[in-house]
């Protein structure tokens, strides 16, 4: 190759995960997320993410070495095959094997799925080729003609066309559209005749599924591997010749020179062999073509990978491992990303990079795409092209410089080996093109060599050669200064005559004019480097460090990422928001950090304009991203102390979140978090951190949690708040404590009242203490006395005087035939020392002024403060109710103003002077005769004005349909059942509503002269004149439980007419009940659902039992809708009385195989003993002949629903409607109908949905 004039490039891979294994078979990228399997020799399957580098999974069931391997496009499967004859179908969610495949008869080699259809196709050693159905769990064909092992066999990516290869040395390329006829379109066969053909798939004239289109012959030595070119009608095989073999192929050729091989039966050509490869010098392995490139990759035994251009057949690029053959390898269907496996592990690399090349200048963004130069207006979005470059398609471009004063660019190209790196000059065009389609001009560029090129003034450019030496030129290129270091990694610009070298060490700050170092920093290993539009900051960003410097190189701050770091730009000097793999980003100066929004595909920020970034794809294209800039604007405002704007960001924007709460927190702002958070737990801490204790209260209230009891009672204690210390010990029941707080309160008669508490409990130590606090000896002699004590109570008593209980206890002690005990005549009576000031009220607190915050944020409340604080106590706070508004964040964070209707709510004994009110006002004549004094200084008497009824307010204060029931509307009850869940038939709703009804009022009997007085019950025991007051609930949860036990009963003893009228009318009342929280809004959803599927099941068995069973296709069709009730979701114990009549039902038919089936979802429920025996007795015979003797339109492979109208299957995929209320499903010409469920709603009408609770209204 190399006296032929073709250079071959020794390249390093671009290595992103590499694991070590045992030898890896086989190797498949997930389309989607960041997965790749590795099959193993050792029979271990593993499943990687090579972005963390972390194993997910291992799945071990394989006897032997695993060679294929292969993830679904779609579904969450994979499918595996090895040296066990097997083919395993796997679910990564479920984490286990489904089934098996079980029909080749030596090692499978290969397996794949295809795109579109449910198949698999495999390769095996028993010289056969097997399309496996997997949703039906069959053969669907077997292909045969190769006479030795069969090495690959892979589907066409669109076309109706197979290719394979064997160690016949031939490559065949097989034609499937009659297979694909016969399979893939439902319609055209019964279920059982798709799936039960006998899988010798070939027809009475003896015409095959699968025939040979193509034969190819070429290879000396046997194909390793085969692969369909993605677009054209190419094919590449890989052999043990050491040969790489291209074949075109087509239609027309093929059929002319079919004649000359009918000794086949078949249509046979020899394709042509378009060229061959050769480089390799050993067996070559696998061979793949690039997704969207003109390349080929191949692996062989001689352990490299070699890239080969599609176009010309040479080599481009080589990679080589040292120690280790290539077995396998494979691409990702949509990213630059392959992988490899080889003797030690696997190795997922890219062959280039794609990092667009890129730089900013003012407004403008010079950046390369399809080797065109092209310019970006960054604010008028004005793309333009301005040159063509030079250079090879498979090299590109590393960086970009661009310099204003010469209008010129300096484009850098990196190759492995630093002596072939080069640079070019070009000079851009001064008249640009003014459309995005014009003809762009080649440029002329002057390329020299140089690993490293950029500008630094503005004639001058710096150039790292060969020898790792700085080399400064002049526009002419003539060499104007050397400058020799130690060790030169990289260069980068840091402004006019100053350069940051990347040494082994860290970064260096050097003056080219004055050559001098500057500062130094030990940085990791440094790969660009960020400057704010005024130079005053800078970013340097490695694989997985960000680091933040001054100008003079002074660290700032740093982080580490666990993701690769993509790229970055500045906010304002301030904020540098940055890329990695899935994120973007942002990071200020002072080290705080954040996640701005995640990423599908990695993107390069070019520059940051307001909320939105100008990015680069790896395609180059150019992109605008919004992101939300309120999270890091509010920290910059806090460290730069602006408190206005802290202030109206809390106001007006949503950035609340867990995230910001700690960092209030942990940067010493707790008293902002505390205003607006409201979760209670978080709230309490925060309060106890603000040393705010009557916050904290209120949430401990809330949470009542003895930890938070706990830690309210500890900083109350602190700050002298006995009052809450109290409350707290007497929450958690701390009654040795309490006492003590009492005691040394002086509180005495609540010191007693623990005594007693203490002898209820039977406490005695703590009663025995209680008494010697209080010095009670009566007491404590008593104590002793009582629990057996005697010597101690008489000495007590003796002691302190008391004779008269010292002789009882005496007298006691010398019946029992003991001696008195001697007493000290020193003894004295020790008594607590009086309460010389009871303390009842808290210690008292300095006034200390509130913080900025903290004052403007509770200025929302100042005026309802003032209403209050009324010094001859008008306003009984006693009396005054806290509305739901109390407490709530939005309610203090608003301004201070007050509307008018916030004033209403409180009743002021003087107005001020700025309100507009006038005491005399002329009233007209006729209205002071019809007046009448109320007092004796005399006044106009004013009638109060008319109050609605209680049932009225009942009303206008809900959207309850109960509600509006109970108090009479029944129109308005009937309008909120047809918006919310579609009803418009309301006959069966009459019972309910008159029952609700009569319940609604309280006939109280007076006098026999007077009508009687209707009276309302209220909610909660409320006052009846209150606004907000709503009717009590009549149905609760618990009786729609007794009323649910009432219909299992009903569906066990088999009365299925009862049963479906109780459940239809326990779903009628579940639109009518009123429910108080979230989780008894789900129990009666969850209610509905039951609801619902009994109904269409019992409806289901109650239209089977109707229908005549004398002719088979009667009985065909019974055990059809016998097999749809199983599919009902109902209770185990009717489940598998639903499967039993299945069972019998389709055993009497000779339908073993979906009989089986049944018998095994039987066996699932854990049935009775007895009943287990006679499944296993059926299941048994069943298995001995798994056919279906008559077909029927059940099948349990295919998901499906029941249509609750004609109760035939609704397959997945097919169009729907369904009821709004109780949600039956039905097919859509039945849709304006009433539906045959719930028998009230409309079905297919669009509603908003049940509203049975108030907390589903706030």
């Amino acid at each position: 190759l190399h006296k032929s004039g073709i250079h071959i490039e020794k390249r390093t891979m671009l290595k992103k995960f590499e694991a070590k294994s045992a030898r890896v078979k086989g190797l498949s990228f997930h389309p989607v997320r960041p997965w790749i399997l590795a099959s193993l020799h050792s029979g271990v399957i593993q499943m990687w993410d090579y972005q963390l580098c972390v194993l997910i999974e291992k799945y071990e069931e394989h006897d032997g070495p695993v060679r294929g391997i292969c993830f679904h496009p779609q579904q969450p499967l994979f499918v595996s095959g090895g040296d066990d004859y097997k083919v395993k179908v796997w679910n990564y969610k479920q984490r286990r094997c489904l089934f098996n495949l079980i029909g080749h008869l030596d090692y499978v080699r290969t397996t794949f799925f295809h795109n579109k259809y449910p198949w698999i196709i495999s390769a095996s050693d028993d010289q056969t080729i097997r399309i496996w159905n997997w949703q039906s769990r069959s053969s669907i064909a077997i292909i045969t003609g190769h006479n030795h092992y069969v090495m690959c066999a892979q589907f066409h990516p669109t076309d109706d066309l197979i290719v394979s290869g064997s160690l016949d040395q031939t490559v065949r390329i097989w034609d499937m559209s009659v297979l694909r006829k016969k399979n893939a379109a439902p319609g055209l066969h019964s279920f059982d005749d798709r799936i039960y053909r006998p899988v010798g798939q070939t027809d009475l004239f003896g015409q095959s599924d699968v025939i040979v289109k193509h034969l190819l012959e070429g290879h000396d030595r046997g194909v390793n591997w085969v692969t369909f070119h993605p677009t054209m009608c190419l094919v590449a095989s890989a052999a043990d010749d050491r040969q790489i073999k291209l074949w075109r192929y087509n239609e027309s050729k093929a059929w002319e020179v079919a004649v000359h091989f009918s000794i086949f039966c078949v249509s046979i050509v020899l394709s042509d062999v378009v060229d061959v490869c050769r480089g390799h010098y050993n067996n070559v392995s696998c061979v793949l073509f690039h997704p969207r490139s003109d390349l080929i990759l191949s692996d062989a035994e001689d352990k490299t990978i070699r890239v080969w251009d599609l176009q010309k057949r040479t080599c481009l690029m080589t990679f080589r491992q040292e120690n280790s053959r290539f077995w396998i390898l494979t691409a990702h269907p949509t990213l630059n990303l392959f992988a490899a496996g080889h003797d030690g592990g696997m190795v997922v690399f890219k062959i280039e990079r794609e990092r667009p090349a890129f730089t900013v200048y003012e407004e403008n963004l010079f950046y390369v795409r399809d080797r065109i130069l092209r310019k970006l207006n960054l604010r008028t979005s004005n793309d333009v092209p301005l040159i063509s470059l030079r250079g090879k398609s498979h090299n590109p471009y590393y960086s970009l410089s661009y310099n204003p004063a010469e209008h010129s660019v300096i484009i850098t190209t990196r190759m492995p080996a630093i002596e072939n790196c080069v640079y070019d000059i070009y000079a851009l065009p001064k008249k640009e093109n003014s459309s995005e389609n014009a003809e762009v001009e080649v440029g002329e560029g002057k390329r020299n060599h140089g690993f490293a090129a950029l500008w630094i003034a503005r004639n001058r450019y710096a150039v790292v050669d060969r020898s790792r030496n700085i080399i400064i030129k002049d526009v002419n290129h003539e060499t104007v200064k050397t400058i020799e270091l130690s060790s030169c990694e990289d260069i980068f610009y840091a402004g006019i005559g100053m350069l940051l070298i990347r040494d082994l060490d860290g970064m260096t700050l050097y003056d080219v004019q004055q050559k001098r170092v500057i500062a130094t920093l030990r940085v990791a290993s440094v790969r660009y480097v960020v400057w704010a539009s005024d130079m005053s900051v800078a970013a340097l960003l490695s694989k997985h460090h960000v680091t933040l410097v001054t100008r003079k190189l002074k660290l700032l701050c740093s982080t580490h990422e666990s993701n690769r770091v993509k790229s970055g730009s500045w906010h304002n000097a301030e904020v540098f928001i940055y890329t990695t793999t899935n994120h973007i980003k942002y990071m200020l100066a002072n080290g705080d950090n954040g996640i701005i929004r995640t990423l599908d595909v990695p993107l390069y920020i070019t520059q940051v304009i307001g909320g939105d970034l100008i990015c680069l794809n790896r395609e180059a294209q150019p992109k605008k991203v919004s992101i939300n800039v309120n999270e890091y604007m509010f920290k910059l405002a806090l460290i730069r102390h602006q408190n206005d704007t802290v202030l109206q960001m809390v106001r007006n924007s949503n950035i609340i979140g867990q995230a910001i709460i700690a960092y209030l927190q942990k940067k010493g702002y707790p008293e902002i978090a505390l205003h607006f958070v409201k979760d209670e737990k978080t709230r309490f801490g925060l309060a106890l951190q603000c040393c705010s204790l009557d916050i904290a209260f209120e949430a401990a209230k809330l949470l009542d949690d003895r930890i938070c009891w706990e830690a309210l009672a500890s900083a109350a204690l602190i700050q002298g708040n006995h009052q809450i210390v109290e409350t707290a010990y007497q929450r958690v029941k701390n009654f040795e404590k309490l006492s003590f707080l009492y005691f040394i309160t002086g509180n005495v008669e609540k010191l007693k009242k623990m005594m007693k508490i203490a002898e209820i409990r039977k406490d005695l130590c703590g009663q025995f203490e209680v008494a010697l606090l209080l010095g009670d000896v009566r007491e404590r002699v008593r104590i002793l006395n009582a629990n057996g004590m005697q010597m101690l109570a008489f000495c007590t008593a003796k002691t302190h005087g008391l004779e008269t209980e010292a002789a009882e206890i005496g007298t006691s002690i010398i019946s029992d035939g003991h001696q008195l005990p001697q007493c000290s005549s020193n003894a004295k009576l020790l008594i607590p020392p009086p309460v010389i000031y009871r303390n009842d009220e808290n210690w008292p607190h300095l006034t200390v002024s509130k913080g900025y915050f903290e004052a403007q944020l509770s200025k929302s409340t100042t005026e309802v403060g003032k209403t209050l604080q009324d010094p001859l106590g008008v306003v009984d706070a006693d009396a005054v109710e806290a509305g739901e508004g109390w407490g709530e964040d939005e309610d203090l964070l608003q301004t201070p103003e007050m509307g008018d209707e916030e004033v209403k709510e409180f009743e002021l004994e003087d107005e001020g002077g700025g309100w507009e009110v006038d005491d005399n006002i002329d009233l007209p004549p006729d209205l002071l005769e019809l007046s009448s004094p109320t007092d004796e200084e005399g006044g106009t008497y004013v009638p109060p004005a008319r109050q609605a009824s209680t049932a009225v307010r009942w009303v206008v204060n809900t959207r309850l349909p109960m509600v509006h029931v109970v108090a009479g509307s029944f129109e308005t009850a009937f309008q909120l059942l047809r918006d919310q869940i579609g009803v418009v038939n309301f006959k069966p709703f009459r019972q309910h509503f008159m029952a609700l009804y009569c319940r609604s009022k309280l006939v109280l009997e007076c006098l026999p002269v007077i009508s009687p007085l209707i009276l309302y019950p209220i909610k909660d025991g409320g006052n009846s004149m209150d606004s907000n007051t709503l009717p009590p609930v009549g149905l609760k949860m618990s009786y729609m439980a007794t009323e649910l036990q009432a219909c299992y009963r009903l569906t066990t003893a088999g009365k299925f007419i009862d049963a479906v009228e109780h459940f239809h009318n326990l779903l009628l009342w579940i639109p009518l009940m009123v429910v108080d929280s979230r989780q008894e809004i789900r129990e009666a959803m969850h209610l509905v659902e039951i609801c619902r599927e009994y109904l269409v099941g019992l409806n289901l068995e109650l239209k089977r039992k109707e229908m005549p069973k004398e002719q088979l296709k009667d009985q065909i069709l019974s055990a059809e809708m016998a097999s749809y009730f199983t599919r009902c979701k109902l209770q185990p114990a009717h489940q598998m009385l639903t499967l039993r009549t299945a069972v019998n039902l389709l055993f009497k038919l000779k339908n073993y195989k979906t009989c089986s089936a049944m018998c095994r979802r039987l066996l699932e429920c854990g049935p009775k003993e007895d009943v287990r025996q006679q499944m296993n007795q059926i299941l048994t015979f069943c298995e001995k002949s798994l056919t279906d003797q008559h077909p029927m339109e059940y099948d349990a492979l295919n998901p499906f629903e029941i249509c609750a109208g004609t109760y035939r299957p609704i397959y997945r995929g097919k169009a729907t409607t369904k009821c709004p209320f109780c949600g039956a499903t039905y097919v859509p010409n039945l849709a304006g109908s009433v539906c045959r469920i719930c028998r009230v709603a409309e079905i297919g009408r669009d509603c908003l949905g049940m509203t049975i609770s108030t907390v589903e209204l706030k």
